[in-house]
């Protein structure tokens, strides 16, 4: 296992800074996913940790040693990519034997670490099959197995899950976290799906246009996101924002009332979860409006209820409500569940 320090990284194409000054502390035995939308720098990032792309300025460590100019050959890592790039005229035995024979390792040894990855990820069976023979999720599998017998100190990930199906995806995302219980290697994994993130990562790093933008576990990120990108990128279906503007001591929610709640007087976003809204129960804000879609999904249902002055908020609720589509409901949500964030889009915490 091996921390992993990232310090002012920078990256430039033709003098175009795409990678912002990131610092970033990866501890040694830890599953931190990179995350953000397309374009964001994660796996720009992810390939300039495992020596494929040059560094413009600052400092990647890898322990105790700084690696800016060793090769990725002399990193000890393995890095699995979003193509399985598997070898189609070999088996599977030969494809994850294939790079340990390049290293001239014995081939008792080699043997070994094929047999043990293999038992790992539950592909013994398949050991003699061409790759034309396996399924999405067992290419995968191989995929993965081919960095497991390097042996590595860190495991990198580049969106290896974001050619299955839906299905498969959820499959994949048990076994990945069941192989990081096992193993306990530091792994980083990169991905724009933010559940993906949520459900296998220890912490998660959000970035946005090459900037870091919070670094923290699952539950710190849904529960006190530091801004408003954070907020609305975190959490499925989104956080309802709210446009306010705060007298001090009060918020004015333009077309919903006026909430109770402390922070310096301008202009305000509020946001509040879906779970967190209630339909036809008391609450700090309670405001009337139409139902104007229902999505039923079995344990439960997203209601967008449109407001009279044009705003639609999404409420959460158990699948066995029953409501309808042009229905009249009172939508409410208490105080104690929002989230604040100033003009700037930075978090205000609520007084103590």
């Amino acid at each position: 296992m091996a921390s992993v320090t990232l310090s002012e990284v920078r990256k430039a194409y033709s003098g175009f800074e795409v990678v912002h000054g990131i610092d970033l502390e990866v501890q040694s035995g830890e599953f931190l996913v990179l995350v953000g939308p397309s374009g964001c720098g994660k796996s720009t990032l992810l390939r300039m940790i495992a020596g494929l792309e040059e560094i413009t300025d600052g400092t990647i460590s890898i322990g105790d040693r700084v690696v800016n100019d060793l090769p990725a050959s002399q990193r000890n890592l393995s890095m699995v990519f979003q193509s399985y790039a598997l070898y189609p005229h070999m088996s599977v035995r030969k494809n994850l034997a294939f790079g340990l024979g390049n290293l001239r390792m014995p081939k008792d040894e080699i043997a070994r670490r094929v047999a043990e990855a293999a038992k790992i990820l539950q592909i013994e069976e398949l050991l003699e099959r061409k790759p034309r023979q396996l399924s999405g999720g067992q290419k995968q599998r191989v995929a993965i197995g081919r960095a497991i017998v390097r042996e590595p100190q860190l495991f990198l990930f580049d969106e290896p899950l974001s050619n299955l199906d839906a299905e498969l995806r959820v499959q994949m995302r048990v076994e990945l976290a069941g192989l990081y219980n096992r193993l306990g290697t530091t792994m980083i994994y990169v991905t724009h799906d933010q559940i993906e993130a949520m459900t296998m990562a220890t912490r998660i790093a959000v970035l946005n246009k090459g900037r870091l933008e919070q670094v923290g576990t699952p539950y710190e990120l849904y529960n006190a996101p530091k801004n408003l990108f954070v907020a609305s990128f975190i959490g499925s279906p989104k956080m309802n924002l709210i446009k306010g503007n705060s007298s001090g001591t009060a918020i004015d929610l333009t077309g919903l009332g006026t909430l109770p709640r402390a922070a310096g007087a301008g202009p305000v976003t509020l946001g509040v979860r879906p779970e967190h809204l209630a339909l036809g129960a008391p609450g700090d804000i309670s405001v009337e409006g139409t139902i104007t879609l229902i999505e039923y999904l079995g344990s439960e249902v997203f209601i967008y209820v449109a407001l009279p002055d044009g705003q639609t908020l999404l409420a959460q609720a158990p699948g066995n409500v029953r409501h309808q589509r042009g229905e009249k409901v009172s939508v409410s949500f208490r105080a104690e569940d929002t989230h604040l964030f100033d003009a700037d889009g930075l978090r205000i915490e609520a007084a103590q």
